[in-house]
């Protein structure tokens, strides 16, 4: 069974550009799942957990940061 992408939007992604697993987002119990790892989405505009496999991305059409 494959996980479904969790689809964010740039102001999902902390100040960093990530978001961190387990997820409310993913409808995870954060107790009962795995260690808090952090998720890098704003560089390649996705990332998955090594743990749990669920994908985090951007929606279409969402950009983080200014650019500048």
């Amino acid at each position: 069974m494959s996980n479904a992408a969790i689809e964010l939007l740039a102001k999902d992604l902390n100040h960093q550009g990530g978001v961190f697993c387990p997820s409310p987002k993913a409808d995870m119990k954060i107790w009962n799942t795995h260690p808090k790892v952090y998720l890098d989405v704003a560089r390649t505009g996705e990332a998955k957990c090594p743990y749990c496999g669920t994908v985090y991305k951007l929606k279409a059409g969402e950009h983080f940061g200014s650019g500048h």
